[in-house]
């Protein structure tokens, strides 16, 4: 079995050759053509963190893949990450393990801030004056980062409790080409910006139906488990369109459950990553429209990015 260690993980990324296999697996996955047990979620609220292990196969492929990613939200008190995992291949015709990927989160993060870039493709408007972030941590960052080659716009809000972790993102996000505003006052950044990212693991919203102006689509990163809500439930009412990863996941623990749990959604129109991408379809069809894309995190975006590892290893 080939452990392989972050450094060698990270040299070997290639962003727009991952994108195009998690396109392919939305798309496998949609068409049924994957086999994804439900995932299991820990909740340890002494510590504020979570723990998710997620599986996967597509049909035909010679290995398939299992997941631990876990979020403990102190850790940066005590100079730790606050997310962590690996990731393990495993051959399709004997079981024998492949592959340990020690990869401390980052192919979670990688694969999730791709998703965005993705989404972003699907549903951002034309026009867009600046782009938000709620949230200032890792995967906030790497959602800017990839959002990159989707759009021109170098202009960037970003919220956060923390005025030293807002100001370090400032800084960071300057030294990449962008020209950075910081608020703690989320309908402020609202109120400039048409394409939005939330990436915290609150369990209370942070943006309100109130806040978003006509034509803004948000990409919602943060609801991966039960109890996890960065909208409030009328504002997802208030989409016009919703894109999800995957129907099942979001409407259970994503951050479209709570307003589906209420019967909000009846006449909203949901559709899954992989049937917009297979039919080519632009989601947004109106300038004006709030899209709203839901992301929990699909096994097979795993399984795709831990292919994409391995075939340039």
């Amino acid at each position: 079995m080939r452990i392989i260690n972050k450094r060698q993980i990270l040299d070997a990324f290639d962003a727009d050759a991952v994108t195009l296999l998690l396109k392919q697996g939305f798309i496998a996955y949609s068409q049924q053509r994957v086999q994804q047990p439900p995932v299991q979620h820990f909740l340890f609220e002494q510590a504020s963190g979570d723990c998710c292990i997620k599986s996967a196969w597509l049909e035909g492929d010679e290995q398939f893949v299992i997941k631990v990613s876990s979020g403990f939200y102190h850790n940066a008190l005590q100079g730790l990450a606050s997310n962590q995992g690996l990731m393990m291949a495993f051959s399709a015709q004997t079981g024998v393990p492949q592959a340990l990927l020690l990869d401390e989160g980052w192919l979670t993060a990688l694969r999730t801030a791709l998703a965005g870039r993705i989404a972003a493709e699907l549903c951002a408007p034309a026009d867009i004056p600046a782009i938000g972030l709620i949230g200032c941590g890792m995967q906030a960052r790497l959602q800017l980062q990839h959002l990159k080659p989707q759009t021109t716009c170098r202009d960037v809000w970003v919220w956060g409790r923390n005025e030293p972790a807002l100001d370090a993102f400032r800084r960071e996000a300057e030294a990449e080409g962008f020209r950075v505003q910081t608020t703690q006052d989320a309908a402020e950044l609202a109120g400039h910006c048409r394409l939005i990212v939330t990436t915290t693991p609150s369990r209370e919203p942070i943006l309100r139906a109130a806040d978003i102006q006509p034509g803004t689509h948000i990409t919602a990163v943060g609801a991966d488990a039960q109890g996890k809500q960065e909208l409030e439930s009328s504002l997802v009412a208030s989409a016009d369109v919703l894109l999800v990863d995957a129907v099942s996941q979001c409407t259970e623990y994503g951050e479209i459950a709570t307003a589906y749990r209420q019967g909000l959604l009846q006449s909203t129109p949901i559709v899954e990553f992989g049937t917009a991408l297979a039919q080519g379809i632009k989601v947004r069809s109106d300038p004006r429209q709030i899209t709203l894309a839901d992301l929990t995190g699909l096994a097979i975006q795993d399984v795709q990015i831990v292919k994409g590892i391995l075939a340039r290893l």
